[in-house]
């Protein structure tokens, strides 16, 4: 094995693998190194929903086989009500996902080194030229990226990313099968990814049940443990014990049961991206973090990252004089919000706006959502002020006054005195 590429890549999820996908596809020499061993990849990985969209399958050539069930809309519930919405979407077994990547970029050229848990960043002059991995070996790349996600081994000692713990999100998931997808007295999700909110279910967060053929599904809840989190959550329940709660009280469950080997627990962080790159390094999917924190869909903004990663790598290393220096790599970030995820920050405020709401008033909001025409609707999806306008009412002004309050104290780190 050689121990010089042009791209040495930290992480084999979705963002990393699909990097090294396009740029070994591109002629480049890559290394992938990843923490899981080969024979056990991606056990301990396996950890999304999988729940994703047509456009991310045609955009990166990803087959049906991989693909758990198609659904027909997106559905979201509140205690007592529910709003749908007909949009595609694809359920993906997301360990077989990974490994489908993982094979086209190896059938590409690259070179995957299992087993392999990175340490930190190999500095020279100032400068990265390398991967420290299982201790003491070494890898060198004319450029590095860091896919390993939240815990950004080398992002975070080269100073690119700074995660803040109160932004972290949490989840579990069991995959289940007997579940009644058309209760009586429930919306039908025999075609749907459904989203509940609720915070006697997930108390600052949200759970979920997406159909993946005949009875069967993905059941699970997130929430970030920070302020809105403490204060709807009952201090006894850990995160298992609210979605073990879930399943018992709801009579959808009342015949179904845990399929074995398939729960799935992970994290990502909710919070505005910083920086993503310096000189001959980026960082890449949940590492910078990338998940749209409305709805927690990772998947095809990840894969946007990484392409848009490789395609800075071709415009630094195109050149006789490889161009590598942190002004050139910096593409990569103005491609990012550009690009990647060009409204992450109205929609982080639409997430934290939504977790301060009360449980009756996602009942009232379903309600309008249904009210409304559907171009509004995609606009207030994007964003869209004056869209997001059209659901208010009278008796949100001490809500948005509370959401302004603690919007001041995070940007100014100290208390405001309340009205």
């Amino acid at each position: 094995m050689t121990d010089r590429f042009d791209a040495v890549i930290a992480g084999a999820g979705p963002a990393g693998a699909q990097c090294a996908r396009d740029l070994a596809g591109r002629g480049y020499e890559v290394c992938v190194l990843e923490a899981e061993p080969e024979g056990e990849f991606p056990r301990t990985s396996n950890k999304s929903t999988g729940g994703t969209f047509p456009s991310m399958m045609t955009a990166f050539d990803v087959p049906d086989s991989v693909v758990q069930n198609y659904t027909e809309s997106v559905l979201i519930e509140s205690p007592n009500e529910f709003f749908r919405r007909e949009q595609s979407g694809a359920v993906l077994d997301f360990g077989a996902f990974k490994r489908f990547l993982v094979d086209e970029g190896t059938r590409r050229g690259a070179e995957y080194r299992f087993d392999a848990r990175v340490s930190g960043p190999v500095v020279e002059n100032g400068e990265v030229i390398g991967v420290r991995y299982n201790g003491s070996e070494e890898v060198y790349g004319k450029t590095i990226i860091d896919a390993t996600g939240p815990s950004a081994p080398l992002a975070k000692q080269l100073g690119v990313v700074d995660l803040e713990r109160s932004n972290q999100a949490i989840g579990v998931e069991f995959e289940m099968e007997g579940v009644s997808l058309d209760q009586e007295g429930y919306a039908d999700l025999r075609e749907s990814m459904m989203l509940r909110l609720g915070h006697d279910v997930a108390p600052g967060g949200y759970a979920w049940i997406f159909h993946t053929g005949e009875d069967r599904a993905k059941v699970g809840l997130c929430y970030l443990q920070n302020d809105r989190h403490r204060e709807y959550a009952e201090e006894s329940l850990s995160i298992d014990g609210y979605l073990e709660r879930w399943i018992e009280a709801d009579p959808r469950f009342a015949s179904a049961e845990r399929i074995e080997n398939r729960q799935h627990r992970g994290s990502a962080h909710l919070q505005p991206p910083g920086e993503m790159s310096t000189d001959r390094f980026m960082a890449i999917g949940d590492t910078v973090p990338t998940i749209d924190p409305l709805w927690g869909e990772g998947i095809h903004v990840g894969m946007r990252s990484a392409r848009a990663a490789a395609a800075t790598v071709d415009a630094c290393l195109t050149p006789s004089t490889p161009r590598t220096a942190a002004e050139h790599v910096g593409v990569y970030d103005r491609l990012w919000h550009r690009d990647v995820a060009p409204q992450a920050q109205a929609r982080l405020l639409m997430t934290k706006l939504l977790y301060l709401t009360p449980n009756e008033r996602y009942d009232s909001l379903l309600n309008d959502l249904c009210d409304l025409d559907p171009e509004t609707v995609r606009n207030v999806n994007t964003g869209g002020i004056l869209a997001i306008a059209k659901l208010l009412r009278a008796g949100d002004l001490s809500l948005l006054a509370r959401f302004g309050k603690e919007l001041l104290e995070e940007r100014t780190g100290r208390a405001i005195p309340s009205l």
